[in-house]
């Protein structure tokens, strides 16, 4: 594995994604709505091209040529109904379908463990796009890996435990998922899984 696609890069996750993966050696290529989105950590060590991830033949552009695709697109502090997100998943699946490109990790949310009842409604929206994101990569034939953190914080590196189908814990570290969803994508047995992460908390 030597060069990835990234979408969702200059989010709080998606830098750890970045980062990490800069880390291993890998070679980058990102979807950017804005420039000034992009930190100048990283600038000028990855490729970018700009566009949005509804476009598909955007979403083609990036993915041509790479070994594995990690998604953590988001919505910011947005939480009103959207379509946005699952839209690009579908172009993203689609697009690795037709370049026969394999390796995905696709970044969700714990609340899709929960009974949809028992969310919190200030979240129903985008729990609901969630899952229509899930329900996409579940019907793929694809080597995907979905990753459904807690509360995602902006602490140091701890250790973390991974489950499959439940959630371990209330809180990831920002930066301990940014590396688990590069690393997941060479670790077979996660394959076609739906994993929880989260931190150990010790007593």
């Amino acid at each position: 594995m030597q060069k990835l696609a990234i979408f969702g890069g200059t989010g709080m996750t998606g830098q750890c994604v970045v980062d990490h993966a800069l880390r291993k050696g890998l070679k980058l290529r990102l979807l950017v709505r804005d420039m000034k989105t992009v930190p100048n950590t990283f600038r000028d060590k990855v490729e970018i091209i700009l566009g949005d991830v509804t476009d598909y033949t955007k979403v083609q552009e990036v993915i041509q040529g790479t070994d594995g695709v990690v998604v953590v697109l988001g919505t910011r502090n947005n939480l009103e109904p959207t379509t946005v997100l699952s839209t690009g998943t579908e172009n993203i699946v689609k697009a690795m379908k037709e370049a026969s490109i394999q390796k995905l990790s696709i970044c969700l949310s714990s609340f899709l463990f929960y009974d949809p009842e028992k969310v919190p409604t200030i979240f129903e929206h985008i729990n609901k796009e969630h899952k229509r994101m899930l329900d996409i990569v579940k019907e793929c034939d694809l080597e995907w890996r979905a990753v459904l953190p807690p509360h995602i914080a902006d602490e140091p590196s701890a250790e973390f435990q991974v489950l499959q189908d439940k959630s371990p814990g209330r809180t990831i570290s920002k930066l301990d998922l940014g590396k688990f969803l590069i690393d997941c994508l060479t670790q077979e047995q996660y394959i076609r899984r739906v994993l929880g992460i989260a931190t150990v908390k010790r007593s």
